[in-house]
């Protein structure tokens, strides 16, 4: 294999070596620093935005550490406004519907009880599969025992179920679900 031959891309030079591990202390730091200052919901996956800016966060922390291209100081500056826009983000969430509604997914539900809503599937683009794997993954052993499945804003599968087959669903939980 050619890659075998020329092993150079295993070799850094000392100096490469030391300003990795300097930008990884740093961002550490930053991150520590900014997590304190913003809350534990920095890295919370409340919404599909939140989820975003977590992912993005993980980029520019990667690209801060590997890239030689992007400083510390730059690093830090894109996290802490990246924390900034959640922070704002959030905010505005709690003050105006509208921009709720325009930031945020609404959560769908996918059964209802032990019927599957199989639009509800298609329009999500959640497949059976997809959705029998969540099933099992919660342990439900017997379809009658589902009150109901959702598919909530962050993309994840919240299965509602009970052993009790005279179990209710509380219509709360159901809330700004869109059916």
């Amino acid at each position: 294999m050619e890659i075998f031959k020329n092993p150079s891309w295993l070799y850094s030079s000392s100096s490469s070596i030391l300003i990795t591990v300097i930008s990884a202390v740093g961002i550490y730091l930053a991150v520590l620093v900014i997590t304190r200052l913003n809350g534990l919901r920095t890295f919370a996956k409340m919404s599909s935005f939140d989820f975003a800016i977590t992912i993005a966060i993980g980029s520019v922390i990667a690209s801060t550490l590997i890239s030689q291209q992007n400083s510390l100081i730059k690093g830090i500056v894109a996290l802490t406004v990246l924390v900034v826009l959640q922070a704002a983000v959030a905010k505005l969430r709690k003050k105006s519907n509208v921009f709720e509604n325009a930031v945020t997914n609404t959560p769908v539900l996918l059964m209802s009880g032990s019927e599957i809503l199989w639009h509800n599937l298609k329009a999500n683009r959640v497949t059976e599969a997809d959705l029998y794997a969540k099933l099992r993954e919660a342990n439900v052993y017997d379809m009658r025992q589902v009150l109901a499945v959702v598919l909530e804003t962050t993309g994840d599968i919240s299965v509602l179920h009970s052993e009790d087959q005279e179990k209710k669903l509380d219509n709360d939980l159901l809330k700004n679900v869109r059916q």
